[in-house]
């Protein structure tokens, strides 16, 4: 066990957490992943509004420039970082606030709650005031970001069409980059306007006011989700104290800050410093939002924010349970120094590492040699991930077992996110998302927006149907009920694996997006392409052990939706928003559809083939060239648009880069799908017959229900429980495919044969008084959905080529096809009655019951 110092490591997770030292300490914001960093270190912005004042002497709407300065030194005391303006900071407020070591959000005013789309000058005058205001702070350390706009009324927002309001706004913030390049750009939205896309901001800003903490804390997690692999600034969040009284704001401010940063919010801003407040050409009087009064007196709430603010982020937890940190090596010596010096910077206080070097043949040993604090594990030769992971279950201490890989970068608050998601739920296992880092190489940072990397799958905003195996947490006790990981999978798909059989056996998964892994991407395209083949190699193995969690063509069937990659940019199914009666809804919520495959269509493997078949039928036949191609064109399509809105670096984001994700995207699913299929037969052709081959007419079958249907009787009251658990564990271990009901068929197991056949087995229980019982089992033998396509396949291109391409030869060849596969599945079919036959006979003789011929009908020939 080690207690961890801040220590300061390269990479994009190389910030800690830090307070702002003290006056003159400004540097400039940026954003790297969930959080906000200034001169290398991680950033928690604290801060509270100010204004909107009437105007000063000086002409801008602000105090006297010594009250100004007044105000910020007691925001200081207060412990304060930050201050939002609603009206243009002059420049002598932006030197001022950074003497005192205070950012400043800029917020740029403009006539929001008017149409102003409707009116071409309008929107010229909204861009020139947006330019001029990012001119005047152009370069300015103290310039945390700009704010272009502050919540749109819903009225306005429906009156010109959510998406011409958002196009408007991203056009604002092209307009503040180039006049002010390097600075952060964002908008407060609210949740009215919730469904507002606010892609082009480098962060999400919210003004929430919620006054019961669970619903703010739902709200906050729906937020998180919402952001994505931005930071999430709470804009404005605060309590009226003539409403709640001075104590109650004072208390609600309280957990409201405790809660967000528990909640992984980057910042947050109070709304609001003075109960001065002059809006519209008057003062407001009736609303008390500071935590000083219009005298600048603080009031009982600037004591719980100044305790909150002075506080690490996140809050240290009441109690730290032990954390084992399990990372596997697999000549890793490219990554393993940045990750290891990483994890030595961890801010929780009570965790160890340990690190299992799978049978690694390069320097991967000598580097783990450097680090004393880590436990190293060596295997002499390479096992696997999942047995590797499986040897650091069994060497942990920790009450908790928490995943990253070796070419990862933890986040400094990485365990103490996780930890405090578990105590909040109490779900027993925990993910993160995980980030790819700025690349300098073209290749990494376009292989980072392509599409199949590691995501997470969310069933809600707090609960996940999958978490990536670089940034997962379980109480180890769970691990160990459920058997730890499968050694089967030895690169990949582990993670899916162990989520799908927790989620069988009833547990949860928790998601705490503000724990966050960066996670180095492939660097060529021949490794990216390798990783893929992993991937699908590893959907292929998944499927022949959750097969009821895939669909026919062996795509996996997710509940909940995909994160990250371009996931959401190629659904065909958009969101769908509550507006409200009238849409005066005050929550008017997005939903998001779950994902499907009708977005993935044009990439698969399945239609790629079927229209390259196509175009080369429409060649043979001249003159439909042009028809042909199109599936193919689609596809094209398809990756062409996903490029053109993939979110690349800046080094990246041009013609050569956008091309190259365009052809990774078509490339990817095409490589996953042909290893899928490849192991997906591989498993189902690699079944081991039982006993010598019979024909069905020497077993117990029905031609007329192509049924094999057995009986057995016992006199001990065995139900059928006993004899399906039997059958199911003899034909798995026989590498049969089986698929127990999940409580939605008419049957109890259904049992694949090979590429061909299904048996649907059904049982039951006749009762013959006291303990006596006839067990029926039926084994229903049907043709697979391969028999269907192909013989379909096989019959149309028979047709065609005998009526359209007047090619009897291929026409005739085309049937001999079909009829190859019906001979191949009957010959499937009765290898798998067979197999079924003995294995029942087995499974019924273990449990002492006394097989019923089918000759005698009835069970009274057997009792004694």
């Amino acid at each position: 066990m080690i207690v961890a110092d801040s220590v300061v490591f390269e990479g994009p997770a190389e910030e800690t957490a830090t307070a702002l030292s003290g006056p003159g300490a400004c540097a400039r914001i940026a954003t790297s992943g969930k959080f906000f960093v200034a001169g290398g270190r991680k950033e928690y912005l604290k801060g509270v509004t100010y204004g909107p004042f009437p105007p000063g002497r000086h002409g801008a709407q602000f105090p006297e420039c010594d009250a100004v300065l007044r105000d910020l030194a007691l925001m200081r005391e207060m412990g304060a970082n930050c201050l939002r303006t609603y009206t243009a900071p002059p420049r002598w407020l932006l030197d001022a606030a950074g003497e005192q070591g205070i950012w400043v959000l800029a917020g740029i005013s403009w006539a929001q709650h008017l149409c102003f789309l409707d009116s071409a000058e309008s929107r010229a005058g909204i861009r020139q005031e947006v330019e001029t205001v990012a001119t005047r702070g152009r370069g300015h350390p103290a310039v945390a970001a700009y704010l272009i706009g502050n919540e749109i009324p819903p009225d306005i927002v429906r009156w010109h069409g959510p998406r011409r309001i958002e196009r408007f706004l991203a056009d604002l913030a092209a307009v503040v980059r180039d006049a002010d390049p390097g600075a952060l750009v964002g908008y407060a939205s609210f949740p009215s306007t919730e469904y507002l896309r606010t892609d082009f901001a480098d962060f999400l800003g919210f003004n929430v006011y919620l006054h019961d903490e669970a619903a703010f804390a739902r709200y906050l997690a729906r937020l998180q989700v919402l952001a994505d692999d931005r930071p999430l600034l709470l804009t404005e969040l605060g309590a009226d104290s003539i409403r709640a009284g001075r104590a109650g704001q004072a208390a609600m401010l309280d957990w409201q800050l405790s809660k967000a940063y528990e909640l992984g919010a980057a910042g947050t801003m109070v709304f609001s410093w003075t109960d001065e407040w002059f809006t519209a050409g008057e003062e407001i009087r009736d609303w008390a939002f500071g935590v000083v009064d219009r005298e600048r007196r603080p009031k009982p709430a600037f004591e719980a924010v100044r305790r909150r603010y002075e506080e690490p982020a996140p809050p240290p937890a009441p109690v730290s349970p032990m954390v084992s940190v399990v990372v596997c090596a697999y000549n890793a010596e490219m990554t393993l120094d940045g990750c290891l010096r990483s994890l030595a910077a961890l801010s929780y206080p009570s965790y160890e590492v340990i690190v299992v070097d799978d049978g690694s043949t390069d320097a991967t040993a000598a580097i783990m040699g450097r680090y004393d604090y880590i436990r190293a594990i060596h295997f002499e030769a390479n096992r696997g991930l999942s047995a590797a992971r499986n040897a650091g279950i069994a060497a942990a201490e920790g009450e908790i077992v928490a995943f990253t890989d070796s070419d990862c970068l933890a986040d400094p608050q990485w365990l103490d996110y996780l930890v405090a998601t578990f105590r909040s739920t109490g779900m027993p296992a925990v993910g993160g998302p995980n980030l790819p880092p700025h690349e300098e190489s073209l290749v990494a940072s376009c292989v980072a927006v392509s599409p199949g990397g590691p995501l997470h799958v969310l069933l809600d905003d707090q609960e996940a149907e999958h978490v990536p195996g670089c940034n997962m947490a379980f109480r180890r006790d769970v691990l160990r009920e459920v058997g730890g990981f499968d050694p089967i999978y030895r690169s990949a798909g582990d993670d899916v694996d162990l989520c799908w059989r927790l989620q069988d056996r009833g547990h949860r998964i928790a998601f705490s997006p503000a724990a966050m892994v960066w996670h180095h991407r492939r660097n060529t395209v021949g490794a990216y392409i390798r990783q893929q083949r992993g991937y699908g190699k590893a959907e292929g193995l998944l499927y022949l052990r959750h097969p009821h969690r895939f669909n026919r063509l062996g795509h996996s069937r997710w509940r909940g939706r995909i994160y990250g990659g371009l996931a959401s940019l190629l659904s065909l199914r958009r969101p769908v928003v509550y507006a409200g009666i009238f849409g005066r809804g005050l929550f008017q919520t997005l939903y998001q559809p779950p994902s499907g495959l009708a977005g993935f269509l044009p990439l698969t493997l399945e239609w790629n083939a079927l229209a390259i078949l196509l175009l080369a039928w429409a060649v043979a036949q001249g003159g439909m060239a042009w028809l042909g191609a199109l599936p193919l064109a689609l596809s094209l399509g398809v990756c062409l648009n996903a490029a053109l809105r993939a979110r690349l670096d800046r080094g990246a984001n041009r013609l050569e880069g956008r091309l190259l994700v365009a052809l990774l995207t078509y490339l990817g699913p095409l490589a996953r799908g042909l290893e899928r299929y490849r192991w997906m037969i591989r498993g189902l052709t690699g079944a081991v017959h039982v006993g010598s081959p019979r024909a069905l007419q020497d077993l117990p079958f029905s031609w007329r229900t192509l049924a094999l249907t057995v009986s057995y009787w016992t006199e001990t009251g065995v139900e059928k429980e006993s004899i399906l658990e039997g059958l199911r564990d003899e034909m798995a271990a026989r590498r049969y495919q089986v698929t127990p009901d999940q409580g939605w068929s008419d049957w109890d197991l259904e049992i694949r044969g090979g590429i061909w056949t299904v048996a649907r087995i059904r049982a039951c229980a006749e009762h013959h008084g006291g303990d006596k019982r006839v067990l029926r089992v039926r084994s229903a033998l049907r043709p697979s959905g391969a028999v269907t396509f192909a013989v379909c396949a096989c019959l149309l291109s028979a047709v065609a080529a005998a009526a359209v391409l007047h090619l009897p030869a291929l026409a005739i060849a085309a049937a001999l096809g079909g009829l190859a596969v019906l001979a191949a599945a009957g010959a499937e079919a009765a290898s798998l009655a067979g197999s079924l036959y003995e294995v029942l006979n087995r499974a019924a003789r273990q449990v002492r019951l006394r097989y019923v011929p089918q000759e005698t009908g009835r069970p009274e020939a057997l009792r004694s």
